[in-house]
């Protein structure tokens, strides 16, 4: 297992961050895998990065201080501050963020607080988010496994951490022989796919699925589908999400009308949202149920302005290698690249043309592009979903037919 972890850090490093040796690199992980950032930490040393900054996160600290403590008192403490993101976003870091869940930790948290805090925590980083938008900054998060995220998937097995690391190194190639040669080749047709949808520059696209789902939305002038494999403002190539299968783009916010139904549990602030439906109208959601956590999607909904309209949407076909697995990981990073979904929220400014030079403002104002401080995904990609392009001239053609592309976009 050693030689794989170091095989997976040396991938994340070389291949999805391309990190340079006078470059900083920013890690930031769970308490619980700071085994994991000593590996990268050493292969990073080796690699003669000479600056490299931990921040280490620990839910269970999170989650006494949110049961014990108000609103005012929590801000004084450093769990939710990352003004250290700033800084060093500032001297062109590379940031690695290593992702695990914690599922079900802050149930027994006040949803309003719980929403406050995480509001509070992006307001304490814009100039990082800033600095992201305009594709100044290389980053990735990745993911790696905690003992409650690993028993809430593997309850029966004896080993959980173990098994689920084993899925992680799976589903990202890493047990392959070459996994640098596997992504490129990925990445080389998910761009192809990327270039096809964006030569149409459909109007609209629509969605229907027999679970209820009926859906439209428009998309701006001069839109662009994009893949997790980010063109830096400098000509880098970075690979943001690893691993990744979508292609997406950012629509015009204040058009969405119609409902969706989520095909996946979403796992948002260590609480588990699921089996979920939301209406929009005038790009607004107007009414959403949810079997569990509705009080939390209420929250995430609301959370700031603009954060009930949309910031994304995102095609991932449903014969697909996560997908396929037939493992829902509680985790945004891999079940969103295992369905189609859509994302509350802040819009992405390289998903026009020149966006990334232009004023978010402006982008709003002009492309309607949505503004805002949150950004959430959640999945409504099922096996019969049908979506349809409009073009200008109103032909409609096919993209999806039963969850996969139509031969035109594979």
């Amino acid at each position: 297992m050693e030689k794989l972890l170091e095989k997976y850090a040396k991938v994340l490093l070389e291949n999805c961050l391309k990190v340079e040796k006078d470059q900083p690199l920013f890690i930031s992980v769970n308490v619980e895998r700071i085994d994991f950032a000593r590996i990268v930490n050493r292969i990073a040393l080796e690699m003669g990065i000479k600056e490299i900054y931990v921040d280490i996160a620990d839910p269970y600290l999170k989650h006494e201080a949110l049961k014990h403590l108000e609103i005012e008192e929590l801000k004084k403490l450093s769990l939710w501050n990352k003004e250290i993101w700033n800084v060093y976003a500032k001297k062109n870091a590379a940031f690695l963020m290593l992702a695990s869940e914690t599922p079900g930790l802050m149930k027994d948290i006040d949803s309003k607080k719980l929403s406050a805090m995480t509001k509070y925590s992006l307001e304490t980083r814009k100039e990082f988010d800033n600095m992201r938008d305009r594709s100044e900054l290389a980053w990735c998060i990745a993911a790696v496994p905690t003992t409650t995220w690993a028993k809430e998937l593997y309850p029966n097995v004896e080993n959980p951490v173990e098994k689920l690391w084993d899925k992680i190194l799976e589903v990202c190639c890493i047990k392959e022989e070459d996994p640098s040669a596997i992504w490129a080749e990925k990445i080389e047709k998910l761009k192809y796919r990327a270039g096809k949808l964006t030569s149409y520059q459909f109007k609209e696209l629509r969605y229907e699925s027999s679970n209820g789902t009926s859906f439209k939305i428009g998309l701006p002038k001069k839109h662009l589908f994009a893949s997790g494999n980010e063109t830096l403002a400098n000509g880098q190539e970075v690979l943001v999400n690893f691993p990744t299968e979508e292609v997406f783009t950012s629509p015009d916010c204040k058009t969405a009308e119609g409902i969706v139904y989520s095909s996946k549990p979403l796992a948002y602030q260590d609480i588990i949202i699921d089996n979920f439906n939301i209406s929009f109208k005038n790009g607004k959601v107007t009414e959403f149920h949810a079997e569990t956590g509705e009080e939390t999607l209420k929250e995430l909904i609301n959370i700031c302005e603009n954060s009930e309209m949309l910031g994304e949407v995102a095609l991932v076909p449903y014969d697909s290698p996560i997908s396929n697995s037939n493992q829902v990981f509680l985790e945004t990073l891999f079940d969103e690249n295992a369905a189609c979904h859509l994302a509350l929220g802040d819009s992405f400014p390289e998903c026009v043309e020149h966006g990334p030079t232009i004023d978010k403002k402006v982008l709003f104002d002009e492309y309607h592009l949505n503004k805002c401080d949150s950004h959430v995904d959640f999945m409504i990609g099922t096996k019969d979903l049908n979506i349809t392009g409009i073009t200008k001239d109103n032909k409609e053609i096919p993209i999806f037919i039963n969850g996969n592309f139509t031969d035109e976009f594979k």
